[in-house]
């Protein structure tokens, strides 16, 4: 299995490099990119700062796992690759990467916003919005 979690926030000198490391594999005809970014919601007049994220770490891998064999099943996709943050990102920060390649783009399209919307509905990873008070709430999963 993949390693999906990064401790912090998502270096976006990761990201680049994922990407240049990329150009080499001349089968591959589009790439889809999803970047997660955290926002400085206002809720209850509050500004969040940051977001702590937390998971049930092996069942989270698990999860990841069987996400990215589904993907690769149903769609012809010629890599893929998936991080999330853990602990402290703030605001303006990376916490989720998903990275999709196929020969065509219609898959790598499809695939991509599926292996989100599953990462958000069956990974158990939780995410705690801390306010510039240094206050916090239990993050709310949104589309």
């Amino acid at each position: 299995m993949n390693k999906v979690f990064i401790e912090g926030a998502i270096n976006p000198a990761f990201i680049a490099d994922s990407i240049a490391k990329h150009s080499s594999k001349t089968g591959i005809g589009a790439h889809t990119i999803f970047l997660g970014q955290v926002r400085d919601d206002v809720i209850g007049g509050k500004t969040v700062q940051a977001i702590e994220y937390s998971a049930y770490n092996e069942m989270a891998e698990k999860e990841f796992h069987k996400i990215r064999e589904n993907a690769f099943a149903k769609y012809e996709l010629t890599c893929m690759h998936i991080y999330h943050s853990l602990g402290k990102v703030k605001a303006g920060e990376i916490s989720m990467f998903v990275f999709v390649s196929s020969r065509h783009r219609n898959d790598a399209f499809s695939a991509c916003r599926e292996i989100i919307e599953q990462i958000k509905a069956n990974v158990p990873i939780w995410g705690k919005e801390i306010f510039d008070d240094e206050t916090y709430v239990w993050k709310q999963n949104n589309s």
